[in-house]
């Protein structure tokens, strides 16, 4: 039952997300439908007055065709709601206009029933391939054994070698089947596809923190600096440790490649106008592919776009915020509040106040005639050191300002420990010790070495005399430590 429970908690808590809670309800149809007419397979954002009016054509029109579960309301008021369920943003354009953009939770959804509309093969001889090469590949640059790695690169140099060799010989070109066709472009096409929502999710995390570093910095709980240290290493850690920010990267990188980039364009052209093609795909899915590297693009543009918004936040506020000015007006207000609370509480229901619209003139008597000059801000001399023979400490110097001489006093304790009469406690033996082992900092030396053995204390104190490395002296007060009798020690039997 356990397990039976741990697993309907997980099921319960995906399908509380909001994309299976898009596709769950009864007007999922008509939602998913308006999304993909209104945003197109770029997904583009959409100036919301535009947006409400598409909105109410294409409900008009459901409700022509015989639809009955169709959102009821204005455009406007349907878009509202589709924004609290997670499914639309709001945000501003480059323009500074007012503008609808899918969620990445809409964008996800619409690839899931976008992949459920096309005709899918469940197994054939391409995917069985692609799987082959895939952890072939994986193999290559994950596989730990140098040699193992060399093995493989041999392998694969030598059958393209050979393939190449064949071809250039005149042999007979091995023509792609069409089964074989349809699954590649399928697979190619869902690729491409999850792009848009991968973007969407990095941007939307970039936004979530934009408004976490706000809140950070209107709640003045932490300084400033932390709460940038805290937001780098989190942009950082996005762009590494999940699956989008790293395909984000990658993608990045792709653009930074311009050889990366016109080889793509090659291939996607080279496939597009395979003779096959023809038959398999049509102008929708040859607009899609066509503007794979302008979908990338437009993908990196909102999330730099989005990473710079979170960047002028924390320069505007770094240098528009008076942290002064802040907290004075907040005692102001409290004691505004304070003194509203006290008068509320000695007068009746209706007692009244007369408040004057603006305050009144303050009267000053003396105005600042000294201003700040800079010349008065000049960093003192540097000290130097006059006295003669000035230079480096030596060891005997630095070994007297340090702690405890731990591996000396463990010897000397050992010899106490040893001897035909062995001192009563610790403070008798660090009454016998020789002045550079009496200073105050082998008291707490001494007190280690005893809690390390598990000695416990008595009642009552010692008094321990010590002499600083001047030469003088202070005496402290230690709960008495008993050294424990050798001959009963070693007189137990263990058993």
């Amino acid at each position: 039952m356990s397990e039976i429970a741990g697993e309907l908690a997980r099921v319960r808590s995906a399908f509380a997300q909001p994309t299976l809670m898009l596709l769950h309800q009864r007007q999922a149809p008509v939602v998913i439908t308006i999304f993909r007419e209104a945003f197109g397979r770029s997904n583009s954002p959409i100036p919301t007055a535009r947006l409400h009016t598409q909105v109410e054509e294409h409900l008009a029109q459901a409700r022509q065709a015989g639809e009955t579960d169709v959102p009821v309301g204005t455009g406007k008021e349907v878009c509202q709601r589709w924004m609290r369920g997670q499914w639309l943003v709001r945000a501003l354009d480059e323009s500074g206009r007012e503008v609808y953009a899918l969620t990445s939770h809409a964008q996800q959804a619409l690839e899931l029933v976008k992949t459920l509309t096309r005709d899918r093969a469940t197994l054939s001889e391409h995917r069985i391939a692609t799987i082959l090469g895939t952890v072939r590949r994986f193999n290559s640059e994950a596989n730990p054994d140098r040699t193992a790695r060399v093995t493989i690169l041999n392998d694969e140099i030598a059958r393209l070698k050979a393939e190449r060799d064949r071809l250039v010989d005149g042999a007979e070109m091995v023509g792609a089947t069409e089964d074989y066709m349809v699954e590649g472009f399928t697979e190619l096409l869902s690729l491409v596809s999850a792009l848009p929502s991968d973007f969407a999710r990095v941007e939307e995390r970039f936004g979530q923190i934009r408004g976490e570093i706000l809140a950070a910095f209107r709640a003045e709980d932490r300084p400033a600096g932390e709460v940038i240290d805290d937001y780098l290493a989190r942009a950082d850690a996005l762009m590494t440790a999940t699956q989008e920010g790293r395909a984000f990267e990658g993608a990045f990188g792709l653009l930074r490649d311009d050889a990366l980039v016109t080889r793509l364009r090659e291939d996607l052209t080279a496939l597009l106008e395979h003779p096959l093609a023809d038959g398999i795909l049509g102008d929708a899915d040859r607009a899609e592919l066509r503007g794979t590297v302008r979908l990338v693009r437009d993908g990196l543009d909102r999330v730099l776009s989005q990473r710079s918004r979170v960047t002028a936040t924390l320069k505007e506020y770094i240098v528009s915020h008076d942290v002064a000015r802040d907290r004075e007006l907040e005692q102001t207000l409290r004691q505004v509040e304070s003194e509203m609370m006290t008068w509320m509480a000695e007068t009746g229901p209706r007692a009244t106040h007369d408040v004057p619209l603006l305050p009144a003139r303050m009267g000053i008597e003396h105005l600042r005639e000294r201003f700040h000059d800079p010349a008065d801000d000049v960093l003192p001399e540097r000290v130097t050191r006059s006295e003669p023979g000035g230079g480096p400490p030596s060891l005997t110097e630095l070994k007297a300002m340090g702690g405890p001489q731990l591996g000396d006093l463990r010897a000397r304790l050992d010899a106490a420990l040893a001897a035909l009469v062995p001192p009563d406690s610790l403070g008798d033996m660090f009454g016998s010790l020789e002045q550079s082992l009496r200073r105050p900092v082998e008291i707490f030396g001494l007190l280690h070495l005893a809690a390390a053995r598990e000695w416990a204390t008595a009642d009552g104190t010692d008094t321990y005399a010590a002499v600083r490395p001047d030469g003088s002296r202070r005496t402290f007060a230690v709960p008495r430590t008993p050294l424990p009798d050798p001959d009963l020690s070693e007189s137990e039997d263990p058993t």
